[in-house]
């Protein structure tokens, strides 16, 4: 096993993916995507560091198999991928907001009565989960808005060349976890107009994790209770071939 060559000049408790050797960087790059990978369809909000180094350490595994070597996870390089955990949830949390705003109408003002507006639009999609649905004022077709599918084709899917392409067999079909992520991302962006006025909540562990595992097994009930139809498999079949469908046409040669 070959241990990961680092500049001598490099600080190591401010290390950069530059300061590894060049087939050290390649595996370390690699494995950085495949825990990004790992972690939204596995544990996104991870109950424990242990859980975290579990995916970290089969990421870098499979990062050295994909690259054809075999080098040793480090300390130091293990902290970098581990830095990523609550960055891809920042990333989705961003980039949902925006998505999150223009589906449901809300709308930055002074005006009292857009402020109005944008509190009951946020309570009516609050109770009993309306957002979940495609048609949330009359709670039909559960699982099945189009933010969802929005969402994971702009996190995911944006090119052919991102992560649910590249890592397809993470994705394909899109996991109940990523479902569960992307509308806890959702209510995440909901709650941020639940005064009216916009403001800003991040996107944590401590305040979300809760949120997730609710969704997760509310997917979980809606399963169980669909299993002659398979229905949620059904959806997280279509995501994944809508998502993959848009990412193939982003392509022009």
């Amino acid at each position: 096993m070959i241990r990961p060559k680092i500049k001598k000049e490099s600080d190591s408790s401010r290390l950069k993916v530059s300061d590894f050797d060049d087939i050290s960087k390649e595996v370390l790059v690699t494995a950085v995507s495949v825990f990004r990978c790992l972690l939204v369809t596995h544990a996104p909000f991870p109950d424990t560091i242990a859980v975290e180094m579990k995916l970290a350490k089969e990421a870098w595994n499979e990062s050295c198999k994909i690259k054809g070597t075999n080098i040793k996870l480090t300390p130091s390089a293990m902290k970098m991928i581990l830095k990523r955990t609550s960055h891809v949830r920042g990333e989705l949390k961003t980039k949902m907001r925006s998505l999150t705003r223009s589906y449901f109408g809300f709308r930055s003002s002074d005006s009292k009565e857009v402020i109005r507006h944008n509190r009951d639009q946020a309570n009516s999609l609050k109770e009993g989960s309306s957002f979940v649905f495609k048609d949330w004022t009359s709670k039909t077709g559960i699982y099945k808005t189009e933010l969802l599918q929005e969402g994971i084709n702009i996190m995911w899917f944006a090119n052919r060349n991102d992560e649910g392409i590249i890592y397809h067999k993470y994705f394909n079909p899109i996991p109940t976890e990523v479902i569960a992520l992307v509308l806890t991302a959702i209510e995440c962006c909901i709650d941020e107009w639940a005064e009216g006025l916009k403001e800003d909540i991040k996107f944590t562990s401590a305040t979300y994790g809760s949120v997730y595992k609710g969704h997760l097994a509310s997917l979980q009930r809606f399963q169980q209770h669909t299993v002659p139809y398979e229905l949620l498999e059904k959806i997280c079949d279509n995501l994944h071939y809508t998502a993959r469908y848009v990412s193939l046409q982003s392509y022009k040669p």
